[in-house]
């Protein structure tokens, strides 16, 4: 998993940089794509060799990664005025809202919403929520759709079965609380000598991804929208609740050595050789451990719960999507490639291809038993480019931190609630 925000701080500290730049030139008989997919390279490929045999129009994907290199590609190009005809972006809302703003991103609302709304109305809500913008939106961008999502991506616990049924416990049941989980990851690494939890924690994402999920369940997502408006403080008793999950974790003794440390590649390459219990991961693993484990059987959970409160959400929405170039002169053909591209056959060679979850509804007999598990999370997604607020950028990061330093011993939950409000503090006042 890519490390988005990160991106979306590259992005945003020169989007002023690049807006109003002249409207670039491109060629009329070619589609030109960027994208970071290296797993999707080939599958990408056969689509545009599948799209030249039906239309007679080229189109050339080009692969540009690790992310970050992708990124500054595109912010080189955006400065530059030298956008490709369709190209997808890193980063938060707010930073998509940038590209917009700055006049890069064609509203795709018009074309969305003719003969009945039928291409927006394939998508899931979740998914194409993401890459819309509401009337009224706090980051004041003009109401619209400004990208085609090709994918959906849900973020949930993994178990793994093998290790349940060598342990004694039932394979089909996985845990639905918070202390059941504890317990259970406790009995499997005391029986079997593995970890009870790995997870790619050196990568900040993963853990305040968990951490507002549990505030979720705990609080209300009206709660956590006022934490985020600066109405409700991050030392709150809930967010103190909230942090000390954490700490309970690491007292239980289940966490990996060394988890603070563990980027997700690590911590997936770990899971599927078999040397934890659970995980915390995304629908795109599906595909990373067909390639890392062999025959690992594995399933997929929804959070589980600390509280019976309000029910529990998970992070998920778009995976990837596509934004045209407002400025290319190939804008029209573009539109039409992206339309092509979630149409229902496209979308169930990728899911074939790629194991990646669907951006529109299909006939859930083209999903491995997996995929569908997955897609039992879908009333329940909820997602930060879908939410009406988002943190600051140096909020998220010292929240981050603060979790790694609970996981390490190093400070306590209250602490950390109020090295996090500091920061807030000086956001609110500037």
């Amino acid at each position: 998993m890519i490390n988005l925000r990160k991106a979306a701080v590259l992005f945003l500290s020169i989007i002023i940089l690049f807006g109003g730049c002249a409207p670039q030139k491109t060629k009329n008989d070619k589609i030109v794509i960027w994208h970071w997919l290296n797993d999707r390279k080939d599958a990408l490929n056969k689509l545009a060799s599948n799209y030249k045999a039906k239309t007679g129009i080229e189109v050339e994907f080009k692969l540009f990664s690790p992310p970050d290199i992708y990124s500054q590609k595109v912010i080189a190009a955006a400065r530059a005025g030298n956008l490709p005809d369709i190209f997808g972006i890193l980063g938060e809302k707010r930073t998509l809202g940038s590209f917009v703003k700055a006049g890069h991103i064609l509203n795709l609302t018009p074309y969305m919403q003719a003969n009945g709304a039928e291409w927006k109305q394939r998508f899931y809500p979740k998914t194409i929520e993401v890459v819309t913008f509401k009337p009224d939106n706090t980051f004041k961008v003009q109401e619209g759709i400004y990208g085609a999502p090709i994918d959906t991506t849900i973020i949930n616990f993994v178990y793994n079965k093998s290790l349940f049924k060598e342990s004694g416990l039932n394979p089909e049941n996985p845990p639905k609380t918070f202390n059941e989980f504890i317990d259970f990851a406790k009995t499997i690494k005391a029986k079997k000598n593995v970890s009870g939890f790995v997870c790619g924690w050196g990568e900040g994402w993963l853990l305040d991804c968990l951490a507002t999920e549990w505030a979720i369940n705990l609080m209300g997502e009206d709660k956590l929208f006022k934490t985020l408006k600066g109405e409700v403080p991050y030392t709150d008793k809930g967010w103190v609740e909230v942090f000390s999950c954490f700490a309970k974790m690491r007292d239980s003794g289940i966490l990996s050595p060394n988890i603070t440390t563990t980027i997700n590649k690590e911590s997936e390459d770990s899971f599927s050789k078999g040397n934890a219990a659970f995980s915390f991961n995304g629908s795109w693993a599906v595909n990373v451990y067909r390639q890392l484990g062999g025959n690992l059987d594995y399933d997929f959970f929804p959070l589980p719960k600390i509280s019976q409160n309000f029910p529990a959400k998970v992070w998920g929405g778009a995976g990837t999507s596509f934004m045209v170039n407002a400025h290319s002169t190939n804008k029209e053909e573009a539109v039409k490639f992206l339309n092509w591209i979630t149409a229902k056959e496209q979308q169930e060679f990728l899911v074939k291809e790629t194991n990646n979850l669907p951006a529109i509804k299909i006939n859930e007999e083209a999903l491995s038993p997996i995929l569908k598990t997955l897609l039992g999370s879908l009333p329940i997604l909820t997602h930060p480019n879908t939410w009406p607020y988002n943190e600051d950028s140096r909020v998220i990061e010292v929240m981050d931190k603060g979790l790694q330093q609970i996981v390490m011993g190093l400070k306590t939950p209250e602490e950390v609630a109020k090295d996090i409000q500091e920061v807030k503090n000086r956001v609110l006042r500037k």
